[in-house]
């Protein structure tokens, strides 16, 4: 224990003496742990471990797939739902439905996100009530209302019910209707994103449908599943065809593939990043180390020729590089634990609510093993090579020529040389990820987004249940606020707010002989919708006022729609119609004949309308009073900040019906950055900005580290050089020379390495990093660098006065 003490007080005083190593490597170290286990930390969140849900990988959700890949959800009503759980493969089958429901016994109401649930299978998620109960079949028995019960959530719990331990049995007014609040839910139970859970009717009607969520049996394969369902959808196909593609095949998917694998190779290929940023840091631990310990070869001799022991130098030198390791270690958990809220923060918003990212214990104890694997491997390695020095050799010559030994100088050599390939491909990479994301950026949208806003307006089961009533009421809104002094137009949009609007549906066109059933984008919407995004008319005209009003069969297509389906793009005065756009009352009321043939009275010029990359799809818009749903959207273009206006909107609603909540108000752009792409772009051209920098200043460390070590060993040669003639100026160009090769090595692997990549990092990132210009940009930036790093030990060298340099030995 002595020994120890003694070892370790030593090793703090060596330390000590060096602050610029130590600092160094410590922050190597750090940098590169603390990177690796923030992006460790989501993948073990968000890949490993996505849902507390035991058996998530047998939770399915139902999709068709049919031709050109695509795929869809699919949902059934009450019959058919009956008829799914009735199939050997499957364990369970939960009829869901989502609504936004108000409360209504408090000083203000409150928008709350509700999912009712069919309580026929209680342990269709495996996870039991923190408090009180989950739904149980009890809740809703067949052919009679549903109980008025409701389970909460544990968010909800904390913030509607402060933690009320005694919440179980309590009363909450929903839309003026009483519930006793039955359970309260784990903090991780987050199923839909709702903040609490109904018991669902499933009716046998079967014009309404509902999503379904199945749980297959235990040992049950997806290929089984899909065979079984198959014959059972198609049977469902034949009693509603306008619901199902033709040729489809079923196509289970589980609730990880879904929501949690689309995420998995974007951080995979962060992983990578940092796993590079981590090698480069250690290999810049190795550098010092080894410098280090060749300068210490003299001492260690010494201590060999008097009698030190082996294994106490092994010993010694361990138990510095370990206070190296161990303290970069916890700098590394703590950069990770302060960086990964950053992280997070930056995360396209596509990843499961259940996940929990936080840096646990599995990423500490793979941090501490990144420490240890790092100490060991060089720490202890030096320390073995050195601590059997050759004692003679060493007392009789210069302990810094032999230091500067061929072996240390190839080892150098080849560790810069693979910290600068790495570093090109993380650069490359990192460019070819942020040209992607400007290009989406930059990309022409076919609207102005710009000071518009989208206000979304919920109503609730029971309200506004009549056709003309509902019609007059979103109407009402929309002119009150249209009226509003800072407003310069609103419109309405069902579901056709950009870039990503429209649903996919099967139409028909008159006249047209061919078998095939085509689908386009079907947008219900206003004639202030166009003003309001500014997208101009082309041809023909919009509709009036009273054709609105009384739900005209009358339609617009966008110029995608009109050039693909009409000759030479003339569609005015064509025919086409969508047969399963139907009156579906109490809940989606249309017009008499809302599946009639509508006819085409103008074109608008294409806007985005699937995402920020692909190319526009065919559209059609049709007045939102053909058919409604139990939600719209109000458009607004402002003459002030959109958001400003947000409580005078809402003073008006509170006006017409004091009970009317709005659900998220976005403005236009925020809908730009909340998209898919956007957002994941962004996501990997920033962090991948950030990590390639880190590796660009790593590298450049340790470039410096090098040539400094290699001017101390050379000092004595640089003395006799410039005693015989040299002058400053070809030691000066024999130093930086003495580094070109290990640095054009490095260029060279990674150039070849980044064209090699490019095929899998295209997966995941737009732009091609073996475009040349990328090439070229990332190679001078890196010679910039390794120039900078090599120019003051270089012009160090340049300065040593001769005599100084003969005597310094």
């Amino acid at each position: 224990m002595q020994s120890l003490l003694s070892d370790l007080q030593y090793s703090a005083r060596e330390l000590r003496k060096r602050p610029g190593f130590v600092l160094t490597a410590v922050l190597s170290l750090a940098l590169g742990i603390g990177a690796t286990s923030a992006v460790f930390s989501v993948i073990y969140a968000v890949l490993i471990d996505p849902f507390p849900y035991p058996g998530a990988d047998r939770i399915m959700e139902p999709r068709l797939k049919y031709k050109g890949g695509n795929d869809r959800y699919s949902g059934f009503n009450g019959p058919q739902i009956d008829q799914l759980r009735q199939a050997k493969s499957v364990e369970s089958v939960v009829a869901l439905d989502n609504w936004n429901l108000t409360t209504t016994d408090g000083d203000l109401p409150e928008d709350v996100n509700t999912s009712y649930i069919s309580p026929n299978a209680p342990n269709h998620w495996g996870v039991p009530a923190m408090m009180g109960r989950w739904l149980i079949p009890s809740d809703a028995p067949p052919g009679q209302e549903p109980q008025p019960v409701v389970v909460i959530t544990y968010e909800f719990w904390q913030r509607y019910y402060l933690a009320d331990p005694n919440v179980i049995g309590r009363t909450i007014q929903l839309v003026h209707k009483p519930y006793q609040v039955v359970g309260v839910m784990p903090p991780r139970f987050k199923w839909g994103e709702a903040q609490m859970y109904l018991p669902l009717k499933l009716t046998q009607n079967p014009n309404i449908y509902e999503g379904a969520s199945i749980k297959l049996r235990p040992g049950v394969t997806v290929a089984q599943a899909n065979a079984e369902l198959q014959p059972i959808l198609e049977q469902f196909a034949k009693e509603s065809p306008g619901r199902y593609p033709d040729n489809f095949r079923v196509n289970l998917r589980s609730i990880v593939d879904v929501y949690a694998r689309p995420l998995g190779t974007t951080l995979y290929l962060l992983l990578g990043a940092v796993g590079s940023l981590l090698l480069i840091g250690c290999g810049n631990v190795s550098i010092l180390l080894l410098a280090r310990g060749a300068e210490r070869q003299h001492e260690l001799a010494v201590r060999a020729a008097i009698g030190a022991d082996r294994i106490r130098m092994i010993r010694q030198l361990l138990t510095e590089a370990l206070g190296i390791a161990l303290t970069g270690a916890f700098l590394g958990i703590l950069l990770a634990w302060k960086s990964l809220p950053l992280i997070v923060a930056w995360m396209p918003r596509s990843f499961p609510a259940e996940s929990v990212i936080r840096v646990n214990v599995p990423v500490l104890i793979f941090c501490v093993g990144l420490a240890v694997a790092t100490t060991i491997i060089f720490g202890l390695s030096p320390a073995v090579q050195l601590s059997r020095p050759d004692v003679a050799r060493l007392m009789q010559g210069s302990g810094r020529r032999v230091a500067g030994s061929t072996q240390a100088k190839r080892t150098h050599s080849v560790m810069v040389g693979a910290q600068v390939a790495l570093t090109i491909l993380l650069l490359s990479v990192a460019s070819a990820a942020g040209k992607g994301f400007l290009h989406i950026v930059k990309a022409t949208l076919g609207y102005d987004p710009h000071n518009a806003m989208s206000v979304p307006i919920p109503i609730h089961e029971n309200t506004y249940g009549t056709w003309k009533a509902r019609s007059e009421y979103f109407e009402q809104i929309r002119s009150r606020i249209a009226a509003m002094p800072q407003v310069v137009d609103a419109g309405v949009s069902t579901n056709a707010t950009p870039p990503s609007n429209g649903w996919n549906q099967q139409f028909e066109i008159s006249g047209s002989t061919s078998g095939e059933k085509p689908e386009a984008l079907l947008n219900f919407t206003d004639s202030g919708y166009f003003s309001v995004l500014r997208i101009p008319l082309l041809q023909g005209r919009l509709w009036d006022h009273p054709e609105i009003m009384r739900g005209a069969t009358l339609a617009l297509v966008n110029q995608s729609m009109a050039r693909q389906y009409f000759p030479n793009g003339n569609a005015i005065g064509q025919q086409l119609r969508f047969p399963n756009l139907k009156d579906q009352p109490p809940y989606n009321p249309g017009v008499p004949n809302s599946n009639a043939w509508l006819q085409i009275i103008g074109v608008v010029a294409d806007a985005r309308d699937d995402g920020l990359r692909k190319p526009v799809k065919p559209a059609v818009f049709v007045p939102f009073t053909l058919r409604m749903n139990m939600f719209t959207q109000i458009l607004v273009r402002t003459q002030v900040p959109p958001l400003s206006i947000l409580h005078d909107i809402r003073a008006q609603l509170v006006q017409i019906d004091r009970e009317q909540q709005v659900m998220q108000v976005r403005d236009l752009e925020t809908w730009i950055i909340n998209e898919q792409e956007y957002s994941e772009q962004r996501f990997i051209a920033t962090l991948f900005a950030v990590f390639a920098f880190l590796a660009l200043t790593l590298a450049a460390v340790g470039l410096y580290s090098v040539v400094s070590y290699g001017v101390a060993t050379r000092t004595n040669e640089f003395g006799i050089r410039m005693a015989l003639g040299a002058k400053a100026a070809d030691v000066f160009r024999l130093v930086l020379s003495s580094t070109a090769a290990s640095v054009s090595a490095g260029l060279v692997a990674g150039l070849i390495l980044s064209i090699a990549f490019d095929k899998l990092a295209t997966k995941w990132v737009s732009e091609s990093s073996r475009d040349p210009l990328i090439l070229s940009a990332v190679t001078l930036i890196l010679i910039a660098a390794a120039t900078s790093a090599a120019i003051v030990p270089a012009r160090r060298a340049a300065a040593v006065d001769p005599m100084v340099a003969l005597r310094y030995e």
